[in-house]
């Protein structure tokens, strides 16, 4: 009762402004009553418009009303101070609309403390002191202010759920397991909670780890990313140097060049008009002597004739007879001709070099796994053609170069430096990243390769350390067949299906090369794991005329 009654009074002794008790208070024409400094700051914003109001009642008052401590409020505040009054609720203790309110307040409600689970009520701090007052509601279970409550409550009976069936794994009230969910599985909704929080402890422990451990894989993917950009950073700033150095070169060697024939023309040049003045002067002398005979031919005088014409003839007798002989300037087209090689060469070094320049690849922590159905197989499957620049010459191409058949008589291809010796023939496409592709054979013994497009021509495939070949061939008096793998002179029995199909996966970055038996069913029959250093090329290798093989067009 004195609690209540303080309450009241802390009510009627609260500024309405400020919400704690009235310092230095003062009384407005409408009998409301303020802290001094709270009115006051209040009017001042109320100044601009010319019109002063009360905060509660809103009653105007023109002019400002002057203000007067009011003594006799202010003495029984202080009083009443040493009676233990306190300043009166502020605002953010009642309940808001987004707040769980108490269920026992009957004016203005205020925020709710807890919520009893065994009430079913949710109660401020003043409701819920009986909760620890009282021995009987000492043993309830307080939770936080809940809105939920009434989802305890049976929509059917309208009993609290105290019962969890296991069989409807739905939580249910004693009333309920006497008709619908009579003899289930049922037990306390709190020995269930029990069971549950342990499995979501373990749950929790397991996320918790996983989250370490993705944390730490964070950690490890951006110390990558951070190692990533500064090798490229360092590549670029080096790539830019080298490449200013080769720049340098190509304009120093284009620099000598023209120095070296603008020296030859000018020793050419110097030689040639050297000839030309020579025969100019010549050209003069004779011009002279003609002159001089022409003259002489009109000369009457017998004796003075004879006389001059013996030493103008002998003069005469000196004619030109050419001896210039004009060759071709060979030594500028030779030069041109160096020049031309050299950028060949500069031109197939570089295309060579940077091929393994553009199949260098960061090595990374992700991976992409090797297909596992023939459908993702096919995801990756590649067209390939036959080169005939490759093709020995008694293989035959047809299909549009995807079929090959060992012939008796040789074909009429033309020369060329990469034809093969043996009855082998390579892919006219590179092989790089990853990619699938499936060769069918109809006969007793065959090899499918990859290789290096600069194998020795005279060597087979899988003697050498830039070819692969998985061997197929059909024992003799039986149907079944034997598979080896080799590499390099190293032979290696593999065992698995007979097939008249066979696929082949390569993951040129991770070095990985696998061969499988394709039939409803993709079985694997050899993987090798390698470092591929330069583009591959798909290979057939045969051993008897009549031998046929195809590159299937997969879809």
């Amino acid at each position: 009762m004195a609690q209540q009654r303080n309450q009241q009074d802390s009510l009627r002794f609260s500024c309405s402004i400020c919400l704690d008790l009235l310092k230095d208070p003062v009384a407005v024409p409408c009998g409301h009553s303020y802290c001094m400094k709270c009115i006051q700051s209040f009017w001042d914003e109320e100044d601009r418009k010319g019109i002063h109001s009360c905060p509660q009642c809103r009653k105007t008052f023109t002019p400002r009303p002057v203000l007067e401590k009011n003594l006799l409020l202010a003495e029984l505040v202080e009083e009443l101070k040493k009676t233990g009054l306190q300043a009166a609720p502020a605002d953010h203790c009642y309940a808001g609309p987004e707040d769980v309110a108490c269920d026992v307040c009957t004016d203005r409600k205020l925020k709710a403390s807890k919520s009893c689970l065994d009430c079913l009520v949710s109660y401020c701090e003043k409701h819920l002191q009986p909760h620890y007052d009282v021995a009987a509601f000492k043993k309830h279970k307080l939770v936080e202010p809940s809105k939920k409550l009434q989802e305890n409550i049976c929509s059917r009976h309208d009993e609290v759920m105290k019962i969890f069936c296991r069989t409807d794994q739905q939580s249910v009230c004693y009333l309920c397991t006497m008709d619908e969910h009579k003899g289930h599985d049922t037990v306390p909704a709190a020995a269930e909670r029990a069971e549950k929080q342990k499995e979501l402890q373990v749950s929790r422990t397991n996320l918790q780890q996983g989250i370490q451990e993705a944390q730490k894989d964070v950690k490890l993917l951006q110390q990558q990313v951070e190692a990533i950009s500064g090798s490229a950073d360092k590549t670029v700033e080096d790539s830019e140097k080298i490449f200013t150095e080769l720049i340098r070169l190509i304009q120093k060697g284009s620099s000598d060049v023209k120095q070296q024939v603008r020296s030859q023309e000018e020793a050419e040049v110097s030689r040639v008009k050297e000839r030309q003045e020579e025969l100019e002067q010549k050209i003069t002398e004779m011009k002279r002597i003609d002159a001089e005979l022409e003259q002489l031919s009109h000369t009457e005088e017998h004796i003075h004739f004879l006389h001059k014409y013996r030493s103008l003839s002998a003069l005469s007798e000196s004619t030109h007879s050419s001896s210039i002989n004009i060759r071709p300037l060979r030594y500028f087209k030779d030069m041109t001709a160096a020049v031309s090689e050299l950028r060949d060469k500069l031109q197939d070094s570089l295309r060579e070099t940077w091929t393994k320049v553009s199949l260098t690849e960061v090595d990374v922590l992700l991976s992409e796994p090797e297909p596992q159905t023939r459908a993702d197989f096919l995801k990756r499957s590649c067209e390939l053609t036959l080169d005939p620049n490759t093709a020995n010459t008694h293989l035959l191409l047809s299909e549009r170069n995807r079929k090959v058949t060992v012939m008796s008589q040789q074909q009429s291809y033309s020369s060329h430096p990469d034809r093969f010796i043996r009855w082998q023939v390579l892919s006219k496409e590179s092989l790089t990243g990853r990619c699938y592709w499936e060769v069918e054979w109809r006969d007793e013994e065959f090899d499918v390769a990859v290789a290096y497009k600069n194998m020795n021509r005279a060597e087979r495939f899988g003697s050498n350390d830039k070819s692969w070949i998985f061997h197929i061939e059909k024992e003799l008096f039986s149907t079944r067949y034997s598979h080896s793998f080799c590499h390099n002179k190293i032979h290696t029995e593999v065992s698995g299906p007979p097939s008249s199909r066979v696929g082949v996966y390569l993951d040129h970055r991770a070095g990985i090369l696998s061969f499988y038996s394709v039939s409803k069913t993709m079985t694997l029959l050899h993987r090798v794991q390698t470092t591929f250093t330069q583009p591959l090329y798909a290979g057939l290798c045969f051993y008897d005329y009549g031998d046929t093989a195809e590159l299937i067009k997969v879809q």
